[in-house]
């Protein structure tokens, strides 16, 4: 072998070798980068989980407060005292009063009949509506109803001026943007006892149904009908401005099954439930009232509204109205809200 020849075949080998150590140490780096880019998604996606646990514990720590605040700002229930149960007809002081004990809102009352054509209602007086807008907006309450208990007493079938008294009513609705308005057909009225009055008294409500239906609100009455009764008054009416304002009390009254009751109604026809007894007891203290139940028959019915607080009053302290109204808004509002 020639020293050139062997000097070639050592640059070949020694050239051989260099390659494979080059290629080597390629091979290296590219295992590297290889093991590199493998920890950075597997540290990218432990920071990913770490992120969503620490997100989901974050929402499961909020969730009951985010909830909180969206019963609050539309809660499904809401409970309303009445100004003229709380001796404060159309009384600023009602508000106040009403926000002391714990209650959402109030059903302010038109105001007294009597003889006149129409309600005694102060309402209409802009310096004193104003008055009530402002203090409601400060205490943040609601007016969700007004009540035309003035025919209670008298004869909502019979008076010629029962026009005007429903049109002083809707148009104080619309001027303190309130939606229902409450009307009891009252003794005279009773459908029950006086049957052949029901054709004055739905000519009567049809016509405020259409007055109603005009200015986007609603009139609920209340009648001593069973449900499947009123549901053929309703129908004989034919307004869907006029809708059953519903009494627990006329229903235990009557003998009839509260929660039968409304589920016959069915919820496109309540539109507003006086949520108490006839006076005795409180409604913690009353056999003859389960809410639980009533709470569960109109959630599987999907119903939503105002529960308003009529009576229920302690028959050892009747004239008590903070003891009374505070403690039948406490204990229905620890059963629907």
């Amino acid at each position: 072998m020639s020293m050139e020849y062997g000097q070639a075949l050592n640059q070949v080998n020694l050239s051989q070798v260099m390659t494979r150590r080059q290629q080597g140490i390629e091979a290296t780096r590219h295992r590297g980068r290889q093991a590199t880019s493998y920890e950075l998604r597997a540290s990218s996606l432990r920071l990913r989980v770490v992120a969503f646990v620490c997100g989901l514990l974050v929402l499961t720590m909020l969730f009951p407060v985010l909830l909180s605040a969206q019963e609050k700002k539309g809660q499904r229930y809401k409970i309303a005292l009445i100004d003229l149960m709380l001796l404060k007809r159309q009384k600023l002081g009602a508000l106040q009063l009403t926000k002391d004990l714990g209650a959402d809102g109030v059903e302010v009352d038109m105001g007294g009949l009597g003889k006149r054509p129409t309600f005694d209602n102060q309402l209409l007086n802009d310096s004193v509506r104003q008055l009530y807008l402002n203090k409601i907006k400060e205490l943040n309450i609601e007016i969700p109803s007004l009540a035309m208990t003035g025919y209670y007493a008298q004869s909502f079938c019979e008076r010629e001026e029962y026009k005007q008294s429903i049109e002083d009513c809707i148009k104080t609705m619309q001027l303190m943007n309130v939606k229902i308005a409450f009307l009891p057909l009252g003794v005279q009225c009773d459908l029950v006892k006086k049957p052949d009055l029901r054709s004055k008294i739905v000519e009567r409500l049809r016509e405020a149904g259409k007055m109603a239906l005009a200015a986007g609100v609603v009139i609920g009455i209340e009648t001593p009908l069973s449900a499947k009764e009123q549901v053929k008054l309703l129908k004989e009416i034919g307004s869907p401005a006029i809708k059953i304002y519903f009494n627990v009390a006329d229903a235990l009254g009557a003998g009839r099954d509260v929660n039968e009751e409304l589920k016959t109604l069915g919820r496109e026809r309540i539109c507003q439930i006086h949520c108490t007894n006839k006076d005795g007891v409180w409604l913690e203290n009353d056999p003859e009232v389960d809410m639980k139940k009533i709470r569960q028959t109109l959630d599987k019915m999907k119903w939503s509204g105002w529960l308003v607080v009529e009576r229920s009053r302690d028959a050892k302290q009747s004239s008590n109205v903070k003891a009374n109204y505070g403690a039948n808004t406490k204990y229905l509002k620890s059963i629907f809200q």
